[in-house]
Parts: structure tokens; C-alpha cells; sequence
């Protein structure tokens, strides 16, 4: 990757207070993770340049040939140059974008166990917001902190992505989020959740890992941990994810036991 993750970017966004006092805390990617198929391709493949260059745009990143700051920026691009407008990107994603079977019951759980949800997205935190919102409730989206990317809309109607950090490779820079709580004299256990290659700059910091599979789908991040040997566990659903997590917050398992099952 062009970006160097073991040196801390300039953040041009504020990150919320970190979870001090919490044994355990989830962070987990949006698009295609919590979600069930990713709003950013969904736009590209949909309103811009289509899905073979998206994709070949996605397998540059795995070859390190290009950097996610900019493969992301040329597809979101596309999608503003065919003329639609970020409220018309809201409303297509709104009516497109469906959750994750069992993210619902994974809330509940993480809720009832006093372990936050933090959202680490590249994408843009107003169109997070939108869908998260649609999906599950206004009232429940806002227990669930989003650390993101922002969008900056020009009064003619054009609009680009803001990163949150735009001097690294990646974009957003997801090891941010979790490295201050490796620094904790007590740290939490951090569970992370992601799927494909916007969280490779997450992928080594977590004390678990979980990576979403999906049939026939580009299950980009395993392919990274495969090749780059990053312990990881790998799920098809959150429901498939509850029963791992659960017994680690139970005590029934170990991190370690449960990585080296390597399956949720």
C-alpha cells in the first residue's frame, strides 16, 4: 500500500471519546458488512462508471498498483459526473441497501451487554446516517457512533467525497480507530468487523477479526488475510457472528481459541 499505517495521519474530523471503561467494544465496517451489499459500489456500478472498472479498481488495491484514497475517489467521481446528486444518491440507497440478517439480534445482544457499536466507515457519514436510520430506527441509529468520511456538496449541485484522512493511501485510515485503545492501561477487547478493502488498514490492530464472506462476492479482505497470514475469523452473517462474539464475552471460549477455529 502507498500509505505508511504505523504513521498517524492528520485527521481533518473530530473521532468521538473513546470507550474507556468497557471490556469489550465492536467496531465494524458498513458497507457490505452491517449491510448486505456496499452503497458506494451499488452507486458505481448503477449511476457510474459500472462495475468492471469498479472491480478493477478494487484488484489494484489488492496489488498495491493504487491506493483506496484514490481508486474510491474516481468511482464516487462518476457517479457525481453522470449528474446525480448527493440527495438523489440518498434516496436510490434508501430504497437499495438492506441490513444484514442478523444485525438486528447482534444490537440487541451488544446493548443488553453494555458493549458499544461503533461504525468505521470510508464511506460518508450523511449517507450512513440515512440508511442507517431507514433501517433499523432513529432512535436506535443514534446509539451507534459513526466514524467516517464527511461529503462536501457545492452549491451547483456537484459534490466529492471529504476524507477524514487525505495525506494516507487509505482514505480514512481505520488502525486510528482502534490504536488508542491498544494504548489504554486497561484495554478493552476489540472485536472488528470488515469485509472487504477498506479495512485493510484495519486488519492487523483488532484483537479479533472477523471477515464477512460472501457466495460469489469479492471477499476482498480474506483474500489480504490470506495473503498476508492476519489471524482472522471468518462469517457468513451476524447471526453467525453472535455466537462467536457472545462466547468470548461469556467466557466460554478464548480469543485465541476462537481465531484459530478461524469459522463463526
Amino acid at each position: 500500500m502507498a500509505a505508511n499505517v504505523d504513521a498517524a495521519p492528520e485527521s481533518t474530523l473530530p473521532y468521538p471519546p473513546i470507550h474507556k471503561d468497557k471490556k469489550f467494544v465492536v467496531l465494524s465496517d458498513w458497507d457490505g458488512t452491517i449491510t448486505t451489499r456496499d452503497s458506494n459500489d451499488y452507486l458505481t456500478d448503477n449511476l457510474g462508471f459500472g462495475l468492471e472498472k469498479r472491480r478493477q479498481g478494487n484488484l489494484d488495491i489488492l496489488a498495491e498498483k493504487k491506493t483506496f484514497r484514490d481508486a474510491f475517489r474516481e468511482m464516487l467521481e462518476s457517479v457525481s459526473a453522470n449528474g446525480h446528486t448527493f440527495e438523489d444518491c440518498k434516496e436510490v440507497l434508501k430504497k437499495n441497501i438492506s441490513l444484514d440478517s442478523g444485525f438486528k439480534d447482534f444490537y440487541r445482544y451488544c446493548k443488553e451487554h453494555d458493549i458499544p457499536i461503533v461504525i468505521i466507515s470510508s464511506g460518508m457519514a450523511p449517507l450512513i446516517r440515512a440508511v442507517l436510520s431507514n433501517l433499523i430506527g432513529e432512535e436506535d441509529s443514534q446509539t451507534i457512533e459513526i466514524v467516517s468520511n464527511e461529503v462536501d456538496v457545492q452549491p451547483d449541485g456537484k459534490w466529492e467525497i471529504k476524507y477524514r484522512h487525505p495525506s494516507s493511501g487509505f482514505g480514512h485510515d481505520k488502525s486510528q480507530a482502534i490504536l488508542p485503545y491498544r494504548a489504554l492501561e486497561n484495554p478493552p477487547t476489540v472485536f472488528f468487523f470488515g469485509d472487504g478493502v477498506s479495512d485493510m488498514s484495519a486488519a492487523r490492530h483488532a484483537d479479533v477479526l472477523y471477515v464477512k464472506t460472501k457466495e460469489g462476492g469479492d471477499n476482498d479482505l480474506a483474500a489480504y488475510c490470506r495473503r498476508e497470514s492476519i489471524p482472522h475469523i471468518l462469517f457468513e452473517d451476524f447471526g453467525h457472528a453472535l455466537r462467536s462474539v457472545s462466547a468470548i464475552v461469556e467466557g466460554k471460549t478464548s480469543v485465541q481459541d476462537a481465531l484459530a477455529a478461524g469459522k463463526a
